[in-house]
């Protein structure tokens, strides 16, 4: 099922990735544009290049589904009126790329009816390419060896969690978070898709992000990794993402974890330190 979507994404991911690499290999100069929250955030050649690649070979490929990608117009009127929808973030983490740091990724998503059903994310630096299909298992290859399958941790208590958290985008009110949580041990990275393929890999076990600033293709293939290796993300009080918004912005943050008990604890725990900081959740309507 969905064999030629994932061969498709797969593909087009590892072209932009190489594309990618080339303009990394090179001065690598920013200019600003102005996001879909209306912030002012960087872009590069790369972000550009790296967009025109997937998209246009998915339109090639799929001409009957809508595209959403964070360096494209967005037709909202036309993608929620669609069936199946393409979210495409042609770089996950572009202060990462910016700075050379590695910490950036090609991620390629499928929502079908508003639910993510197909994920690719592909970290370039780090040769690593993780991929997933709704009910099919998730896995990695690395450095183009054979597929692994991923199946996350069986962890519930947070003093033997590990949290992965932003290395760009750092909120003070993580200190609470982790204070309060035991947490005991933090890995900071930039890139959701990173982030969350170290909670598949094992090496992490719960991810919170309190900003409000993410996007659909920020989460969208990142999510259906995470689930189909037997973890959760949600927002942080709860409850579940979708995709068929005409506002494309996860005002409610994400929470990610290593399964359903370790998810409804976390959820439990953050509800009164929400509280305290005074969010309350934003309901986006369609």
């Amino acid at each position: 099922m969905l064999e030629k979507e994932l061969e498709t994404a797969v593909a087009l991911a590892c072209v932009a990735g190489e594309r990618i690499l080339e303009f990394y290999a090179l001065e690598i100069v920013a200019e600003e544009k102005l996001g879909a929250d209306n912030l002012a955030e960087p872009v590069t050649i790369a972000d550009r290049t790296a967009s025109r690649i997937i998209v246009e070979g998915i339109s090639e490929v799929f001409p009957d589904d809508a595209i959403l990608s964070e360096e494209e117009i967005d037709d909202a009127s036309n993608r929620i009126g669609r069936k199946r929808v393409w979210m495409i973030d042609p770089i996950d983490g572009t202060w990462g790329f910016i700075k050379k740091d590695g910490d950036f990724g090609v991620q390629i998503g499928l929502t079908e009816n508003g639910e993510a059903i197909l994920g690719v994310v592909f970290l370039p630096v780090h040769g690593k390419l993780y991929f997933a299909v709704k009910n099919e298992g998730a896995f990695l290859i690395e450095n183009a060896g054979e597929p692994k399958r991923l199946h996350v941790s069986d962890k519930t208590d947070f003093a033997q969690m590990n949290l992965a958290s932003s290395r760009n985008h750092r909120s003070p009110r993580m200190h609470r978070i982790i204070e309060n949580f035991g947490i005991r041990r933090e890995i900071q990275r930039g890139s959701v898709g990173l982030k969350v393929g170290l909670i598949a890999e094992r090496i992490c076990d719960l991810y919170v992000h309190l900003s409000p600033r993410t996007k659909y293709w920020d989460t969208c293939a990142p999510q259906i990794i995470l689930e189909e290796a037997g973890g959760r993300m949600t927002d942080v009080f709860g409850v579940p993402l979708r995709y068929d918004l005409r506002d494309v912005q996860n005002h409610n943050g994400i929470l990610a974890s290593c399964g359903s008990a370790a998810h409804k604890r976390a959820v439990s725990k953050l509800k009164p330190l929400l509280s305290e900081f005074g969010r309350f959740r934003a309901v986006n309507v369609k």
